[in-house]
């Protein structure tokens, strides 16, 4: 470990110690943005001076009255947008609360759902995005308009991270019922409810920090989602504070995967009498990720194997018959994929390593932030695995 690193986290220890979580999170963000070697294509920078600028024209059409998740009230206020998108969807602005916390979000609804149930797709964006810029980097709003779905996009608060990072790295953001994980978990809910939505077919997904997120909420909420996309991201019990964090970041960490899919030590000893749910997961990461090391992606997928081979279900365990391929984009971005399969042949898992690549969502587009066009495309093999994997039981 270098000597600016071991300073850095030095510092973040003693920030964190003396409850300035905030400035913490705020130094360790900068100090990887100007250390990692990352090459990245630029995007619009919103640091939120202005929150109202993505409340588009409209009257606001508000629930009848609130509604439980956990015992705990939520309310939703969405807003109609100006004008329908070229494709004739409808990319709607609003804000949600539940318990104490309040996030603004995004909301693409796609042309023709009239009378249809349609499938829902959560994206968690990374640190210093916003809904706009990871949807214009990932194209899932594109996808959704030719595939018929709906894309949920939480935004994050400056409030609650300055560098508008999920905290995936507290305890009280790691928990069912608890902090950002219930307040997403609200929200989908609220959106299934809304928009009536399949519930067979929701889904999660995120990059980085919101990749990270997507697993917590994944795991504390499996009745709700059918399937988790991460990348560049990092298992659910990774870190407990900012210090751990950075060093799970910067080389993962051997061991993580038995506090992963269960978080803290009470949610760990529940898990002994009701073992974890087996969610299909897929992860994307690229082998030069300066920023989250790609141990992290491994370990993720270990994560889902080793809740599926705790399952109690026989069928979702793996068969021990991972299928391994190589390939290369149509850019000429080589890649690694890598399967797990259960006993009757449905994929569990699946592992896409590419080579070459940093901190970026694969294959996509220059007008979003962190991505990399040159890659196999991220957002169509989540979307094929994520489809092939609606929920079999314990729908919402």
């Amino acid at each position: 470990m270098n000597k600016t690193l071991q300073e850095l986290m030095r510092t973040a220890t003693q920030l964190t110690q003396s409850g300035r979580l905030n400035e913490a999170t705020q130094a360790i963000q900068s100090a990887l943005r100007g250390t990692a070697a990352v090459s990245v294509a630029p995007g619009p920078v919103n640091p939120w001076a202005d929150a109202g600028s993505y409340l588009l024209p409209g009257a606001a059409m508000q629930m009848p009255s609130p509604w439980m998740l956990d015992g705990r009230a939520s309310k939703v206020d969405a807003r109609k947008p100006g004008a329908p998108d070229a494709g004739g969807g409808q990319f709607i602005s609003g804000t949600h609360t539940h318990a104490a916390l309040t996030c603004h979000f995004k909301l693409y609804i796609p042309p023709g759902r009239a009378g249809k149930a349609m499938p829902l797709v959560v994206m968690l964006h990374g640190c210093t995005q916003d809904p706009d810029d990871f949807a214009a980097g990932t194209a899932m709003n594109e996808r959704a308009r030719e595939q018929g779905f709906f894309v949920l996009y939480p935004q994050q608060s400056p409030d609650l991270n300055p560098s508008r990072c999920w905290n995936w790295f507290e305890h009280k953001h790691q928990e069912r019922g608890r902090g950002e994980p219930a307040l997403i978990a609200s929200l989908t809910q609220a959106v299934i409810q809304q928009h009536g939505i399949d519930t067979r077919r929701v889904y999660i997904a995120g990059l980085s920090a919101g990749g990270a997120m997507a697993v917590i909420v994944a795991a504390a909420y499996p009745e709700l989602f059918a399937a988790v996309g991460v990348h560049s991201g990092l298992p659910s019990g990774a870190a407990s504070n900012v210090a751990e964090a950075l060093m799970v970041m910067k080389s993962g960490q051997v061991g993580i995967v038995e506090r992963a899919w269960g978080g803290r030590a009470d949610a760990a000893a529940k898990a002994l009498l009701e073992p974890p749910m087996p969610i299909p997961t897929i992860v994307f990461h690229g082998d030069q990720d300066q920023t989250v090391h790609p141990r992290n992606g491994e370990q993720v997928i270990a994560a889902a194997l080793g809740a599926a081979a705790g399952a109690q279900d026989s069928h979702a365990r793996p068969s021990g018959n991972a299928r391994v391929e190589q390939g290369v984009s149509a850019q000429g971005r080589r890649y690694t994929r890598s399967t797990q399969h259960g006993d009757q042949g449905q994929a569990l898992t699946e592992h896409w390593l590419v080579h070459g690549a940093g901190h970026a969502w694969s294959g996509g587009h220059a007008s979003g932030s962190y991505t990399d066009a040159s890659g196999p495309d991220a957002t169509l093999e989540m979307l094929r695995f994520f489809f092939d994997h609606p929920k079999t039981r314990g729908n919402v």
